[in-house]
């Protein structure tokens, strides 16, 4: 594939790396590539990190046309960089562009692109422990017509910002609420997408746990508003009586890839992993009878959350003395040992830049 690169003019310093959070400063340069109906895919190009102009009639500004991924590059102990497990984010992009009607890319080309511009902006792969560099890859419909319809020109862009650890301060174990008002998504819905809508429809709850001193809320299916989803934007694994359960993919819960990992190295250590429903009372059963061991978030930005409470019905349950579990840690342990080149990558999921 023919990349166009265009140098900035105005490189930008990074910002000390004790001070970088997450998502605040952005790299020096951005990807872009357009779509049109009958054209396909053109014009790819590297181009100085600006604002972007869009026709105010603009497909994604009236109905959510958009999709968008997570991905991290990881700074190694001898200066390279590399990726974890990036085809599983192409996939995964791929699959939500079909769900929003939107044009999927052809899976080498993403996979060169993505290589292309992280060899380029690879200065800003922050080295200290626990950082890295922040890849988002979106994606969204531009037709400057207000007719609902499948789009007919979209744009695809890549922006990196530098990012601090996650845990600066430690694993801390969080406090969750159970929701029982609001929903993410529904089956036949988008949840299995990527898409900006999912997020936008958790906010209102996620606030209202806020408030009452929780860090996120447990969402329930949106059907019998029964069983177990996710915790906040993350997938969710529980600990109970020696077995691993993590809800099963319905098509309203998102293909977490570190979901999949966890599942992974879980089996390869000789766990009883199940990805089944798993109903509310359920598990407010083996949180009463102390049979929940432990319980954790899994995903991109954290890699492992431990939850340490959670309340369902205004009774508050403590969950393994509020304290990060043996298997939580484990988790973590390889997952970031694999991520940042520490432990030897067994399953291959590494891809070097």
């Amino acid at each position: 594939m023919n990349i166009k690169i265009t140098e900035t003019t105005s490189p930008k310093t990074m910002m000390p790396e004790s001070e970088l959070g997450f998502g605040r400063y952005f790299s020096d340069h951005m990807f872009i590539m357009d779509y049109e109906t009958g054209k396909g895919w053109y014009d790819a190009r590297i181009v100085p990190f600006e604002n972007i102009s869009l026709h105010p009639a603009s497909t994604v500004l009236h109905y959510g046309a958009e999709i968008f991924e997570g991905l991290k590059a990881y700074r190694r102990s001898d200066g390279g960089v590399q990726l974890f497990r990036p085809m599983e984010n192409i996939r995964r992009m791929n699959t939500s562009a079909e769900r929003m009607c939107l044009p999927v890319i052809d899976e080498k080309d993403a996979l060169e692109i993505l290589h292309t511009y992280v060899k380029h902006e690879e200065k800003w792969v922050p080295h200290s422990k626990g950082t890295s560099l922040y890849l988002r890859p979106f994606m969204f419909g531009n037709d400057e017509a207000l007719g609902v319809h499948a789009v007919k020109r979209a744009t695809f862009m890549i922006i990196a910002s530098p990012s601090g650890s996650y845990y600066k301060e430690g694993i801390n174990p969080v406090k969750i609420m159970i929701e029982s008002e609001d929903v993410r998504t529904v089956r036949g819905g988008t949840g299995y997408a990527k898409c900006g809508g999912n997020y936008a429809a958790s906010t209102r709850a996620g606030e209202r746990a806020n408030q009452k001193g929780y860090s996120q809320v447990l969402w329930l299916d949106g059907v019998e508003r029964k069983y177990i989803e996710e915790v906040g934007a993350m997938n969710v694994m529980f600990k109970i009586d020696g077995e691993i359960v993590t809800p099963m993919l319905t098509g309203s819960i998102l293909p977490g890839i570190t979901r999949k990992s966890c599942i992974e190295v879980l089996k390869k250590l000789g766990y009883n992993v199940s990805e089944r429903l798993l109903s509310v009372e359920e598990l407010v059963g083996a949180m009463k009878s102390g049979k929940l061991e432990e319980a954790w978030g899994c995903g991109t930005a954290a890699v492992v959350s431990p939850i340490g409470k959670l309340m369902y019905e205004d009774v508050e349950y403590i969950i393994n003395n509020e304290t990060i579990g043996e298997v939580t840690q484990k988790l973590y342990d390889i997952l970031t040992g694999i991520q940042w080149g520490e432990i030897e990558d067994e399953f291959g999921w590494i891809y070097k830049i």
